[in-house]
């Protein structure tokens, strides 16, 4: 695909534009909704009287479809098409919102693990698809502004997630006493109408990028086992797998973790909108970390981040009260850089390697359906502080790739 001109009169640079102003809702609509998800484990905690092992059933049905249908799903995007392959990702999207409304009680656990895993694999058709057309389309010299101005738009949907979400979710709740019927399905339906409205307006755009948006999918195939044999590419994905893990079991607990009596003792809509500050710190990160990588190798920023993580963590799981909190919460700061980072270090250095390199990193994700879960057993069977432990250990992972992969990054990969 040939990049739009800078001229704003290029129809190539109008192209670009389109595409920019419709992937704005993409990347908030899809961090607005995982990180309502979160919220539903502390949901399920208090109305269902759920332990933590099976409460973070939710994150594993949510994270799962990264590694179920990651490879099905770049090949169905190199056949139809980005603009189409969008369209599909939000209507599955809006499919997985339709049901949970339907479950708005929480009563039918395996519903709504059904809902999630669908709703999940919407968000990985736009994670493979957008991203890797708002990288191509447009002037390249500009692609990094613009991936980095989306992902703020991605960080601020985190933020006020659990801002509106925990109203409706956890508001009305005391310990053992539901609140309104009805209440907890309004994000899903407010996410459920603009998803509607979103997939209408790619739908309309579909035509946008004409036939160059198509790649033969053989041409790509043809270098699986050529990135299979790549170490530098192993051990990145490894430390994903680590990395979301580790912040998903993070972003997930913080809730109960400020419940506990040694803690904060918070209510639970206290607790819920407690979560935004570890985002929001996630987002003031991603932009303070890019006018860092300007002047510090990425490798040495990634594992002093990760080295960071793991003693706030560990502070976390030792300390109680405030320091704690304040602890927990401040891991967002340090997990900010770790996914642009840790994507543009593992790539391979051919570009043509570039879309099954990233199909792997993306099914990487699934670490996010592991690392809670196993989290959540020690929880059950430790203490929630004492748990914190395992997704801590996990910095120490990508710490360790960060230390032994040290390379100036790809600006454009860095903003991904």
């Amino acid at each position: 695909m040939t990049p739009a001109s800078d001229s704003p009169s290029d129809p190539g640079a109008r192209t670009g534009k389109t595409l920019f102003e419709l992937s704005i809702g993409v990347f908030f609509l899809g961090g607005f909704l995982t990180s309502i998800v979160g919220l539903l484990v502390p949901r399920l905690t208090l109305t269902l009287g759920l332990d933590y092992t099976r409460a973070l059933l939710v994150q594993f049905a949510f994270h799962l479809s990264y590694l179920l249908f990651a490879f099905p799903i770049a090949i169905a995007i190199l056949r139809i098409g980005y603009m189409r392959s969008i369209v599909v990702g939000l209507s599955v999207m809006l499919a997985g919102c339709l049901v949970l409304i339907a479950s708005a009680e929480w009563r039918s656990f395996v519903l709504v693990l059904l809902a999630l895993l669908t709703l999940s694999t919407g968000i990985t058709f736009l994670q493979i698809a957008a991203n890797t057309v708002v990288t191509v389309v447009g002037p390249s010299r500009r692609a990094a502004a613009r991936l980095t101005l989306l992902q703020g738009f991605n960080s601020l949907g985190t933020v006020l997630g659990p801002l509106i979400g925990a109203v409706f979710l956890l508001g009305s709740i005391g310990i053992g006493r539901a609140g309104p019927a009805g209440d907890d399905a309004v994000p899903f339906i407010a996410g459920a109408i603009l998803l509607g409205l979103l997939a209408i307006a790619f739908y309309r755009q579909r035509n946008l990028l004409g036939k160059a948006a198509l790649t033969p999918a053989g041409a790509v195939l043809g270098d699986l086992s050529v990135v299979l044999r790549d170490r530098r590419l192993l051990a990145g994905a490894v430390a994903m797998f680590a990395y979301v893990g580790a912040e998903v079991a993070i972003g997930t607990l913080i809730p109960n973790f400020l419940m506990l009596p040694e803690i904060l003792h918070s209510p639970p809509l206290a607790a819920g909108q407690l979560v935004s500050l570890y985002w929001g710190g996630a987002m003031i990160g991603r932009f303070a970390g890019a006018l860092l990588l300007r002047r510090i190798d990425a490798g040495l920023l990634l594992a002093v981040a990760g080295i960071g993580a793991m003693v706030l963590a560990v502070i976390a799981s030792l300390a109680g009260g405030v320091t704690g909190a304040v602890a927990l919460i401040a891991v967002g700061l340090c997990n900010s850089i770790m996914y642009p980072t840790l994507y543009a270090l593992a790539l391979p250095e051919d570009e043509a390697q570039a879309p099954l390199a990233s199909m792997l990193l993306c099914m990487a994700v699934v670490g996010g359906a592991i690392v809670p879960l196993l989290t959540g057993v020690l929880a059950d069977r430790i203490g929630l502080a004492l748990s914190l432990l395992l997704p801590a250990s996990c910095y120490l992972v990508i710490a360790g790739f960060a230390a032994g992969n040290r390379k100036s990054a790809n600006p454009v990969a860095m903003a991904a």
